[in-house]
């Protein structure tokens, strides 16, 4: 199974362990499901953390680790279709890349935007918590 993590869902998983998105992070680690990447949401949390708000709430080497586990265990798309799809477009590159990775699950804490949308394509836009629960079946 190929699944696309929305960098909310690893910003929350950093932040409070044993939630859903903590839950799916681990259990990619231990290869329940194929992660896939591009390098954009890798530099948006990079950025993202370091805000002071993350700063004062995240440990360095959590966040080092996660990068380092995302460039090292994702499988890594470099090329990404134009999409046009979104309600904020600045979530397209991820319609982008669940197309070219052909992946079965966009996991995403944006109620407002990609998850009113459903799917895309063969994907389906699900919550950390929808997609959590049905690999814990």
């Amino acid at each position: 199974m190929r699944v696309v993590l929305d960098t909310n869902i690893l910003l929350s998983a950093l932040m409070v362990r044993g939630t859903p998105p903590d839950r799916l992070y681990e259990q990619w680690r231990h290869s329940r499901f194929d992660l896939v990447s591009t390098d954009r949401p890798i530099e948006e949390l990079r950025r993202v953390v370091r805000r002071p708000f993350f700063q004062a709430r995240l440990k360095a080497s959590e966040i080092g680790r996660m990068v380092n586990d995302l460039r090292r265990l994702a499988m890594m798309i470099d090329t990404l279709p134009r999409v046009s799809r979104s309600p904020d477009p600045a979530d397209d590159y991820l319609l982008a890349l669940c197309e070219a990775a052909r992946a079965d699950y966009l996991v995403t804490g944006d109620k407002s935007h990609l998850l009113a949308l459903k799917s895309h394509g063969g994907t389906r836009i699900v919550s950390a918590r929808t997609l959590a629960n049905r690999l814990a079946r």
